[in-house]
């Protein structure tokens, strides 16, 4: 198998941390994102229909698209060490921040992104500030609750490191680095839980 990936871009991102976590060794294939190479006729037709990126290729050519669908595979295939939970609760509790994750702060990041950036501006058909404006202040109010919530334990979902907090990490980084969305000072609780993260070898690989 090889993952087709653009490496940077925060939802391969999401894998790779995954992977160094695992300590699983996978061929990589770039894709690269900038000029546009998963958005050809080809790629939509034979990989990926939707058009993004990453993407795990098996040996029998087939293709997983998604990158928790991915990481849901590959932690079938090597379980230790668990990062989506040990028992039927703590998977649960995973999953529940995996989707507040998704839908709670990365769509609202992406909005920014999509709707904000210059970056972007090129390829979007027209641009909305006021999207951008809304989905701004909603990031703000996330990282509100983020805090609180990290208050009460070190990791996203629990006592220890999951696809959680790879979702969330890769999330912040996004928003930090592309989108100028930085939690405020006096939010230590995420600030520490963040830089914690960034110190991990996965965050490094």
């Amino acid at each position: 198998m090889k993952l087709l990936t653009y490496p940077g871009a925060p939802n391969p991102r999401r894998v790779h941390i995954y992977l160094a976590e695992k300590g699983i060794d996978i061929p990589f294939e770039t894709v690269d994102m900038m000029k546009r190479e998963n958005r050809t006729p080809e790629f939509i037709e034979n990989v990926n229909l939707m058009g993004g990126l990453p993407v795990l290729e098996l040996d029998d050519g087939s293709h997983i698209p998604e990158s928790v669908s991915i990481c849901r595979y590959l932690e079938a295939l090597h379980p230790e060490p668990p990062l989506f939970g040990r028992d039927p609760r703590e998977q649960a509790r995973i999953d529940v921040w995996i989707r507040r994750m998704e839908l709670r702060f990365m769509m609202s990041v992406g909005m920014v992104w999509i709707h904000g950036s210059p970056l972007t501006k090129a390829v979007v058909e027209r641009q909305i500030e006021e999207v951008a404006e809304q989905n701004r202040k909603l990031v703000y109010q996330f990282f509100k609750l983020f805090d609180k919530e990290l208050r009460k334990r070190p990791f996203v979902a629990g006592e220890t490191f999951s696809m959680a907090d790879i979702i969330a990490f890769s999330t912040l980084e996004f928003a930090e680095a592309l989108n100028d969305l930085h939690p405020r000072e006096d939010q230590e609780a995420l600030l520490a839980w963040r830089d914690a993260c960034a110190a991990r070898p996965s965050a490094k690989a």
